[in-house]
């Protein structure tokens, strides 16, 4: 382990050339950079790099690896499990890294690692072009794609990581590598879904689809003791949506802040207005809602509606596995579980996968869950540092009494810092044999391991 005084000495050497910031934990700056979004994670690096350009992403990884410090890699901040940060190693941290070109012709657009969902949408949606991207607008692009990507377009046009052109990386040696179907294609199959186990993407270029700017979505939101009616009506629903319909189900509490229980639909169709119109019909005529704000509505908008519901700082324990069916006695046990979430920011999600992203071969990319059906999400959300044993209690709890419920696949994207290999393993299944000898080509030592980690074999 390396001293303050060899990082300060290293750092101060570095910043002759350095473009970015390097922050020691005495330096101004450096307490609002170390924080991620979720509150619960309270780590302090030895040294924060923030990066502008590719090279000093390389510098950053040669002066960990002369100091023989860990590394944790920052894009948007957002992973639930903190793995963006690290204590007393060098944050590599992108967030400055924010350029994004929009080819509007040949309808692709290259971002840098740092960008968010919010920022690219924004660029796109000026040529009505967009690419599957999150639900929440400021997460980041990078760490969303590389561990798979769930979004409102995914029926139509696949996960994030379906739409990837190629990726710029780092590697641990310091090479700057592109990764495509032509270039590294071993390298880019292992990072469509593989996270950041291969190395830093300082890039990434996808393919646009012609979407908005106006689509139709929003949320619909009944009272609690529908939940059982509504749920089994989503059920129903999901079985004949066309491709450019995605509805997402929740068990969670009143927008405004009251508390109050409520069961809702969430939704988007990206299609004509007329096929949208007429695919919302029947979630319109079911039951009596206490609010419906589904309508036409700008994609940049639809894609930060729930922003709101989870504000940086926020303290967050999450937990998740894919169903294997949405039964009845699932749905029972999911009222039951949230009748006692002990938080108003809680709630309990049905992320739909079906269409575009499920017609890929589970060995086509890293990503292996291509089969349709439901990812089930245990969102423990508060405020207040002496809620969390309850909370976290709350969230485990429930995740023990759905295990019956449970698939055998698990996202990786939404894996805890709690989680075992076991659990790494089990999110790649069959590829993962595969991912591990990738690894071992290009990262043998495990230098990116301050993820949802993949071992080398040998």
């Amino acid at each position: 382990m390396s001293s303050i005084a060899s990082v300060a000495s290293a750092a101060a050497d570095l910043s002759a050339s350095f473009a970015g910031q390097l922050l020691k934990p005495a330096d101004e700056g450096y307490e609002e950079a170390r924080r991620v979004h979720n509150g619960l994670v309270d780590k302090r690096p030895a040294l924060i790099a923030r990066c502008r350009s590719v090279a000093d992403v390389v510098d950053a990884v040669a002066l960990a690896t002369k100091l023989g410090l860990e590394v944790a890699v920052r894009g948007g901040g957002h992973n639930v499990a903190g793995r963006a940060t690290i204590d007393g190693g060098i944050m590599i941290d992108l967030s400055p890294m924010k350029g994004i070109h929009v080819d509007a012709v040949g309808k692709t657009v290259r971002a840098q690692g740092g960008a968010t969902w919010g920022e690219v949408n924004r660029e796109t949606q000026l040529h009505g072009l967009a690419v599957t991207g999150g639900v929440v607008s400021t997460t980041g692009i990078a760490g969303l794609t590389l561990g798979g990507g769930l979004g409102w377009l995914m029926g139509k046009y696949g996960l994030a990581l379906d739409n990837l052109r190629a990726v710029e990386l780092v590697t641990a040696d310091g090479k700057v590598l592109r990764a495509s179907k032509q270039e590294e294609p071993d390298l880019f199959w292992a990072v469509r879904g593989g996270g950041g186990n291969f190395g830093i993407a300082t890039s990434l270029e996808y393919d646009l689809h012609l979407v908005g700017p106006i689509v139709t979505g929003g949320p619909i939101i009944y009272p609690i003791d529908r939940s059982r009616d509504m749920l089994e009506f989503f059920r129903a629903s999901t079985q004949t949506l066309p491709d450019e319909h995605t509805l997402f189900a929740t068990l969670t509490h009143a927008p405004d802040g009251s508390g109050t229980e409520v069961a809702a639909l969430v939704t988007c169709h990206c299609g004509t207005a007329a096929d949208a119109e007429q695919a919302m019909r029947p979630l319109k005529q079911f039951g009596a809602p206490l609010m419906d704000a589904v309508g036409p509505i700008p994609y940049c908008q639809l894609n930060s509606m729930l922003d709101a519901n989870y504000p940086k700082g926020a303290l967050n324990y999450w937990k998740s596995n894919f169903l294997t069916e949405l039964s009845d006695a699932a749905i029972a046990t999911m009222i039951e579980c949230f009748a006692r979430c002990p938080t108003p920011m809680g709630q309990l999600l049905l992320e739909h996968v079906h269409g575009a992203a499920t017609r890929v071969d589970a060995g086509d990319t890293a990503f292996p869950h291509r089969q349709e059906g439901y990812n089930f999400l245990i969102l423990a959300q508060w405020m207040q540092p002496s809620d969390t044993s309850r909370c976290i209690a709350w969230a485990r709890e429930t995740y023990q009494s759905m295990q019956p419920f449970f698939a055998a696949g698990r996202y990786v994207n939404y894996l805890d810092d709690d989680e075992t290999a076991d659990s790494v393993a089990a999110a790649y299944g069959p590829n993962y044999r595969r991912l591990q000898r990738i690894k071992a080509k290009y990262d043998p030592k495990n230098f990116f391991r301050m993820n949802q980690n993949i071992r080398p074999l040998g």
